[in-house]
């Protein structure tokens, strides 16, 4: 980094933060920067915001629990297509019918073969646990969400250098130069911002190249439908014409950077299907591996980082878009506090905290799908077993608690199990519920027992935590809950609630 960078800028308009990359994880983090009254530019190399690999098929993804909760508590869930069709009468009449709800290492689970009363602290009037969305159609939800709340997004902006001080930070892309309090990359996989500033990036290398790919096939019969796992890799035919492969090669021909030809698409998909298959022509073709790399720390002085830019892995299973999205969730509303001076001794820290041993244990679970699918006798063994187990209902509601994110805790402490969990989304008798009661990105001290002394304590932190009182449906016998702006339960109370205690888990999270 160049210091000399904040001369140049000094001239500039001051941001909050800068935020560089608009794809799903900056655009919701700018948001919730934003909700929460901070000035935030948002830059972006590509002009265009849609991409062909963003939209359907290649860019369908599977939303997780915390991500759809994420959402819905913003008020963005019901600006998604596929969960408006979802709620229709038409839909729900063949909810129960048996469909793949999600995979593990290929191996499917369906949904009438997962538990849901195994998990104790989700409601009726929960959100749904998974759902599939298309990353053009959340880009564009999200980012006109962005837009709403004041957020400059500036577009063909690419990342040059960036610099800090101990009071801010200067952005350059070509002839402009950006100063802000903060940066936080959320610029992808090869992060500008992560080798700019010095992150350490670790983790282990490629076994395979895989191969997202619209083709022209002559003889589309030859294929088998479905994901196939084979001897010599996998492929997927899920629409005509949409192909995608995995060839354990250790990565070598996305690192070679060849052009991918519908010569070499046709030799591998050969080999890895063991057919004839002939492909007329090539429309689109992008490779992509399962290298799992992690930052070492998710902050450097004034930058820090978050979504693929902080940790990258295998798309196996779908889960990188919704841990970048959790980061964003856990992020905003820490560093809009450290920004206004609101925030308790640590709570920026605890970003990091919090969340780099979630990245970590996605990405063993990405290694470990990889571990089954190698094209080796042992690992054909270890896929007959873990089918076997997925075949139970006690593995598939396993498998489904953690695809869909329902086993996310962060060890907080405290007397209740649920500390540390996402609130429930409780139902009061006037019909709202807790995501509702959570649009405007505040803390919210839940009373089910109408205790009037409660809301003179939550009136004591400026308007940043609000009370609501009045029976709900299933209280799961709690009588009274505070909740982070992120939807983190933070303290919780099954009798009435003891006064001291309740009073250090408000300032541990919202300084007054």
């Amino acid at each position: 980094m160049h210091r000399n960078l904040m001369n140049e800028a000094k001239n500039s308009p001051l941001y909050d933060v800068i935020v560089v990359g608009a794809g799903p994880v900056g655009l919701f983090l700018s948001g919730e920067l934003a909700l929460a009254k901070c000035p935030v530019l948002l830059l972006e190399k590509a002009t265009e915001p849609h991409s062909p690999l963003k939209q359907f098929p290649f860019g369908i993804r599977g939303l997780s629990a915390p991500t759809i909760e994420a959402l819905d508590r913003r008020g963005l869930l019901d600006e998604l297509e596929v969960h408006r069709r979802l709620k229709s009468p038409h839909m729900n009449a063949v909810e129960g019918e048996r469909r793949q709800v999600g995979h593990f290492a290929g191996i499917p689970f369906h949904d009438g073969e997962v538990d849901p009363s195994k998990w104790k602290f989700r409601l009726p009037s929960s959100t749904r646990p998974s759902l599939v969305s298309e990353m053009a159609e959340m880009e564009t939800v999200l980012g006109r969400h962005a837009e709403a709340l004041g957020v400059e997004i500036r577009r063909g902006l690419a990342v040059d250098d960036v610099s800090q001080t101990e009071d801010g930070v200067t952005v350059k892309s070509g002839p402009h130069s950006f100063r802000g309090q903060w940066l936080i990359g959320c610029d992808g996989a090869r992060s500008v911002i992560r080798k700019a500033a010095g992150f350490e990036f670790v983790g282990t290398e490629p076994e395979f190249t895989g191969y997202s790919t619209k083709v022209d096939l002559a003889d589309p019969q030859k294929l088998r439908a479905g994901r196939n796992v084979t001897p010599q890799g996998m492929y997927l035919q899920s629409q005509p014409g949409y192909v995608i492969m995995q060839d354990f090669d250790g990565g070598a021909f996305h690192h070679s950077e060849k052009a991918i030809t519908r010569e070499h698409v046709q030799e591998v998909l050969r080999r890895i299907s063991n057919t004839d298959v002939t492909v007329n022509a090539l429309a689109i073709a992008t490779t992509w591996t399962d290298r799992a790399r992690q930052a070492t720390s998710y902050r450097n002085g004034r930058i820090l980082l978050a979504g693929d830019a902080a940790h990258i892995h295998s798309p196996l299973g779908g889960q990188g878009l919704n841990l970048g999205l959790g980061d964003a969730m856990n992020l905003g509303w820490k560093l809009a506090a450290t920004i206004q001076n609101k925030a308790p001794d640590g709570l920026l820290d605890s970003y990091h905290t919090e969340r780099h041993p979630i990245g970590a244990q996605v990405l063993d679970w990405s290694r470990a799908q990889v571990a089954i699918m190698r094209p080796e006798p042992s690992a054909r063994a270890l896929h007959a077993i873990v089918r076997d187990l997925m075949d139970t209902r006690d593995g598939a509601t396993y498998m489904a608690e953690r695809v869909w994110g329902i086993s996310l805790h962060y060890p907080l402490g405290g007397d209740h199990p649920l500390v540390g969990c996402s609130v429930p989304n409780f139902e009061f008798e006037n019909g709202t519920r807790t995501n509702e009661l959570m649009r405007h990105g505040h803390g919210v001290l839940l009373d089910f027992d109408g205790n009037g002394s409660l809301e003179t304590w939550a009136g004591e932190f400026g308007g940043r935590i609000r009370y609501a009182s009045d029976r709900v449906k299933e209280s799961l016998g709690l009588s009274t809950v505070l909740v982070r702006p992120d939807g983190v339960v933070a303290w919780a109370s099954v009798g009435g609630p003891n006064e001291q205690s309740m009073k250090q888990a408000m300032a541990a999270w919202f300084a007054q």
